[in-house]
């Protein structure tokens, strides 16, 4: 992914008010970022900890996604598989994100959702850059770029249907 600033964020949102993409928290710490290393940027929104956001390229510009997720966690024993990375965690670490649709759909109600890692590292579980805690991701037989190939047409599919 390229790099992009706190405005290309807050422009980017295709699921909320501009007023909503305003008040939204945004990481701080952009300009030190691994962009490298990032199919998509995603996180979570310390004041509110039922929202995160990604932000993604789609046919050359930047969509931005408000999700929604459940802050009940599962038990530690209970494992569940991101439907992006395939990377599974235990307990909470991955959810069923729901965004409002774009446009009119969203206005009156529409949503989509997906189960993906809580932490939205999804690039860096894929890169063996970051470690699943008591997780794990399966080997397979897919190079590295046929692994982010996939979790990029996952995310693309998946933002596809906010427009559907």
């Amino acid at each position: 992914m390229r790099p992009i600033t706190e405005q290309d964020i807050r422009d980017s949102f295709v699921n909320c008010s501009k007023g909503e993409a305003k008040r939204m928290s945004v990481p701080r710490d952009l300009a030190e970022r691994s962009w490298a290393d990032l199919d998509f940027l995603g996180w979570r929104d310390p004041g509110a900890p039922d929202r995160s956001c990604l932000v993604t390229e789609r046919d050359g510009r930047l969509v931005g996604v408000a999700l929604r997720f459940p802050s009940s966690q599962r038990g530690f024993l209970h494992r569940s598989m991101c439907s992006l990375c395939l990377t599974t965690h235990p307990g909470g670490g991955v959810s069923l994100m729901t965004a409002r649709k774009a446009g009119a759909a969203g206005r009156e109600g529409n949503s989509v959702g997906l189960y993906m890692c809580t932490d939205l590292a999804c690039s860096l579980y894929v890169r063996g850059k970051k470690v699943p805690e008591s997780g794990s991701r399966f080997e397979e037989s897919l190079t590295l770029e046929e692994q982010i190939a996939r979790t990029t047409a996952n995310l693309s599919a998946f933002v596809d249907k906010l427009y559907a």
